[in-house]
């Protein structure tokens, strides 16, 4: 199937960045003024996104996890947050986006991926995060030239795991969906992948996801997207 791949679309929280080490402050942040202040209130709402507050780790399949901003805020508001929900998510899109000024690639990916722009791959972004905070993300972390694509909640293809990310990426490059890998830590990545028809599906479990969950729904498993090259390029 290698022969046919010719680019590859990437989750990116726990997939291209280190989804903890990233998240877990912008996330406090986000709770923090949902609840004007009020600590137990923000505790609630961080448990309903999805934090374990003693771990500070995010659980695979929950808000915090795939969810974009509205979701965050709606499920907030659920939760007792005195807010407007325009004006919630507005606030969310702006914690999550400076968030991304301090935001980590995961070990070895930089490698992984100038490989593969190298190699010719056509590179894509499609997160549940906003559009501003992709661009704020691979700025950051110095590799924006390597894409040629990117698609957040707020950027006019849906939502995950509908097809939309997938089929906007085939449209921007003019590529068949079927030439498309898509490589996610999620259960909405992959289960976008496999409605949009994409040719190979992979899981990693570089983030909130585990082999448990990906399996049922990858066509390849890796630890990492560093180990992505190789495999893309080798697979038979």
């Amino acid at each position: 199937m290698a022969h046919s791949i010719k680019a590859v679309l990437f989750d990116k929280d726990g997939t291209l960045l280190d989804f903890d080490a990233t998240w877990a402050k912008p996330q406090e942040q986000a709770a923090v003024f949902a609840a004007n202040g009020d600590e137990l209130l923000a505790k609630r709402l961080l448990v309903a996104g999805g934090m374990d507050t003693e771990t500070r780790k995010t659980t695979a399949g929950s808000l915090f996890a795939a969810g974009n901003a509205l979701e965050i805020a709606q499920a907030f508001l659920n939760e007792g947050a005195p807010h407007d929900l325009e004006l919630l998510t507005s606030e969310l899109d702006r914690i999550f986006l400076e968030g991304m000024q301090k935001a980590r690639l995961l070990p070895g990916l930089e490698t992984s991926l100038r490989q593969l722009h190298d190699a010719g791959f056509i590179l894509g972004v499609a997160s549940s995060d906003s559009e501003g905070s992709i661009a704020a993300f691979l700025n950051t972390t110095r590799v924006a030239a390597l894409f040629s694509f990117i698609a957040g909640y707020d950027s006019g293809h849906g939502h995950k795991p509908g097809p939309g990310m997938v089929e906007g990426f085939a449209r921007a490059n003019q590529i068949p969906v079927h030439q498309i890998a898509v490589a996610g830590d999620n259960t909405h990545d992959l289960g976008m992948a496999e409605n949009a028809g994409a040719g190979l599906k992979i899981g990693v479990l570089s983030g909130t996801g585990t082999a448990a969950d990906l399996s049922p729904l990858a066509d390849l498993i890796l630890e990492s997207c560093a180990d992505l090259s190789d495999q893309v390029l080798v697979r038979p």
